[in-house]
């Protein structure tokens, strides 16, 4: 059931792309995201795999109305991971994310004082989630979000891009 499930989300995934980013573009005009890069005391980073796209990725969503981007992390970490910030968050850097629309916009926070007292069951926006080694992440692990681990861990220069 998994593997069919999968097939079908890959081949409609380009269109449901195109019509969450119209439908944001016709009510936001210009999109903005919020992920974080969640570490625990391994240096472990927590990744999530959602239902309706394919890959793992930093936990984190949409900028509502009214919002802070540090709300809607704080907020996107507590509905995709059972998270609680304990400590502050770091503004790690913001990136254009033009692969999926030139007026997509992510900004990243760094996460490394938080709660989480049990991992969340799946549901319908988080199929699976958790912590893996940096040297391990799953290997369908998005490039862009590899690219954002890297520059958090490695310290090495932000690419302006999300890609």
């Amino acid at each position: 059931m998994g593997d069919r499930l999968n097939c079908i989300r890959r081949k409609f995934e380009p269109l449901l792309r195109r019509i969450f980013h119209a439908y944001f573009l016709v009510v936001r005009g210009m999109t903005l995201g919020v992920r974080a890069v969640v570490l625990d005391a391994e240096n472990r980073v927590f990744l999530v795999r959602h239902s309706y796209v394919s890959g793992w990725h930093l936990p984190g969503g949409g900028v509502d109305f009214g919002e802070t981007m540090e709300q809607a992390m704080r907020r996107e970490l507590k509905e995709e991971g059972d998270i609680d910030l304990t400590g502050e968050a770091v503004l790690h850097g913001i990136f254009l994310n033009s692969h999926v629309s030139r007026r997509d916009h992510v900004a990243i926070y760094v996460v490394r004082q938080f709660r989480q007292d049990r991992l969340p069951a799946p549901n319908r926006e988080i199929s699976e989630c958790g912590f893996f080694a940096v040297t391990a992440l799953p290997e369908d692990t998005t490039r862009g979000t590899r690219l954002r681990i890297a520059e958090v861990l490695d310290g090495g220069p932000l690419i302006a891009t999300w890609r």
